[in-house]
């Protein structure tokens, strides 16, 4: 198992947390559909570290930012983002 440095509760189980998706699997708002699917469904498969969307879903509810290294499954870096960030 392992831990989450979640910023805003400390160390916690990954299994408090949701894997969302990857930052380059986000489209933007305004996107017509066509680059909205290319953004959703023809993305890369990296190997080594990304950055993703989780959610602290079973703890404070933040969104959160983790680069994770897709062998190994490290986590070299958590940020917050979202709303909360800002208070």
């Amino acid at each position: 198992m392992y831990l989450i440095d979640c910023p805003h509760c400390g160390p916690r189980a990954q299994l408090e947390f949701t894997y969302e998706r990857t930052m380059d699997s986000i489209a933007p708002a305004g996107a017509d559909p066509q680059e909205a699917m290319r953004v959703l469904y023809s993305r890369a498969n990296p190997m080594g570290a990304d950055d993703e969307v989780w959610r602290h879903t079973y703890g404070c509810r933040a969104w959160l930012v983790l680069t994770r290294n897709r062998m190994t499954h490290s986590i070299d870096a958590v940020r917050a983002v979202g709303p909360e960030t800002l208070a």
